[in-house]
Formats: structure tokens, sequence, C-alpha cells
């Protein structure tokens, strides 16, 4: 059996939900809803993956700090494998506090965001992710390490997020070595240049040979290689809460799809599912299916 990596930073989210408002300079507001977990990112995609039974590594940053502490047991409870590349001794995780109103929200962060890309990360990153049949890529001082993965047969999936400058010529190092993209609507519209989804579609056709697109509350477009495009429609029993962690999760789905040689269309309906079940509760991990739900829930599709 093989395995799926990546590289990322550890976030971990302290999560104050029900709150009345927001406290101003002395005041203080308490609430009786709180939670803390890991938050979104690579991390957390990785983490629904091993709750899938799928066999999960990560080299990310943990110093001896409490927050470090909760980071490793969550990975290793959820049958993730992590790596340590750090070697300091300040606090290496992000932290974000987030107060959770009825309709909006506020962040507080402490971090860096992303991981020191020295050449000892490097190759501990390789080494850890030699044999890997998919690695999952971020941006970074990583490419040389896909690079080195990919010619020896990984998969290499992309999703990057939202960037203003989002476009080919920025991310082209990344982009050129991925053999899956999968973009939102926003995303895919910016780093096009197009107005609409279907002609957004039909550029990223001319650089993958398999376009994923995520449409949101209207689902995912795929066009396989050499195929007329398609939609798998969201899922609609998954009622929506909370957005937080969506497009990690129908990373999971997807990844889990391509792990096991399934279709495109099979994969992007995981993804879909994983994706869906993510928004039904607050923050990024909260929900979440099996592997046996996930097959169930696909047999009604």
């Amino acid at each position: 059996m093989s395995f799926i990596a990546g590289v990322a930073a550890a976030n971990v989210d302290l999560l104050y939900q029900n709150m009345p408002g927001i406290p101003g300079p002395g005041e203080e507001i308490y609430t009786d809803e709180f939670s803390l977990q890991l938050g979104g990112g690579l991390a957390a995609t990785l983490i629904n993956l091993g709750r899938l039974g799928v066999p999960s590594r990560i080299a990310t940053e943990l110093g001896g700090d409490m927050f470090s502490s909760f980071a490793r047991d969550e990975f290793k409870k959820n049958g993730v494998s992590p790596l340590n590349l750090y070697r300091g001794n300040k606090i290496p995780v992000n932290i974000t506090s987030a107060v959770i109103l009825e309709n909006d929200r506020s962040f507080i962060s402490y971090g860096k965001g992303g991981l020191e890309a020295d050449e000892r990360a490097k190759e501990e990153f390789y080494e850890m992710a030699t044999g890997a049949k998919i690695c999952l890529m971020t941006p970074g001082g990583f490419t040389d390490v896909y690079r080195r993965l990919r010619d020896e047969g990984t998969i290499l999936v992309l999703d990057m997020g939202w960037d203003d400058e989002l476009s080919f010529e920025k991310y082209a190092d990344v982009l050129s070595l991925a053999d899956y993209y999968t973009p939102n609507k926003k995303e895919a519209l910016k780093i096009t240049g197009c107005s609409d989804v279907e002609s957004a579609a039909a550029q990223l056709k001319k650089h993958f040979g398999n376009v994923v697109l995520k449409l949101d509350k209207d689902g995912c477009l795929g066009i396989e290689d050499g195929g007329e495009p398609f939609i798998c429609k969201s899922i609609d029993s998954f009622k929506h809460k909370d957005s937080t962690g969506a497009g990690d999760a129908f990373l999971a789905g997807f990844c889990y799809g391509l792990f096991y040689d399934y279709p495109l269309k099979d994969c992007i309906e995981f993804g879909n599912i994983t994706g869906g079940k993510a928004v039904t509760q607050t923050g990024a991990l909260s929900a979440y299916v099996t592997e046996s739900e996930l097959l169930e829930i696909k047999k009604t599709l």
C-alpha cells in the first residue's frame, strides 16, 4: 500500500462561537460555546484522508509548546504521520482565534503562514514523500522536490487558494508540474481571465489533461481527458452552516478517488460528498464522513 504526502504549516484554531459581539478595548465578553481544532489548509486535507483510511504523511513544523503538541496528537489520532522539520525554540504553528458572530466573524492570528524551505527541509520532505502515490502541492519553496517526485511517478495535485495576482505566469513553476489543479469558480475566472465558467474550463483544458472546477453550491464541473464537460451536482441532503474547510474536504474526497484509481467523475463525486459534509458544522474539521459512509452515499448518486 502506498500513501499520500504533503508539506505545509500546521494551523490551530480557537473557535469562540455564538458570540453576541466583539469586545472593545478593556472589555470582556463570554460565550458558552468554544472549541479547539486544527485549522484548514493542506493539513486538513490530509487529516480528512486519514479519516477515510488512506495512509497519509505530512512534513510540517512542530515545537515543544502545547499548541504543537495538540497538532501532533491530532495528526496521529486521525491517521496522519507527521515529520517535524522545525529546529527552533519558538511556537512554529499558526494560531488563529476566531470570534464567530451570528452573521459574521473576526480573526486574530499568530504565525508566519508558510514553512522555511531550506535545503535540509527539502531533503527531509523528499525522503518522507518518496514512494507516495499522490503528493499534495502548495506554492512555495518545495517546487524542486515536487519535480523530483513527479519524475519518479508520483501524481501531483495542486490547490492553492486565492491571490489578487493569481495568474498562469506567476505560478508557472507549480502549474506546469501539476497533474490536477482544483480551483473554485472565482479562482478559475481570475487565473484564466474569463468571464464565464465554460470559457474558463476550456482555457484550463489547454493546460491540464483533466479539468476540475469547483462551483460551490452548484457542484463541480469536470472534463476528463478527451471528453466533454460534465457537472456533478452538490449533495442536497447536506445543510450548510459554515463553509470553513469545504475546499480542503473536497480535495480529500477527490484524492481518495485518485488513490483508488476511480474515473474522474467518481473522484469529483467523492469530493462533493466530503466537501458537502464539511459545511454542516462550524470549523474546518468538525464534520466528516467515514470511508463506509462515503461509499454508501456514493451508491445513491
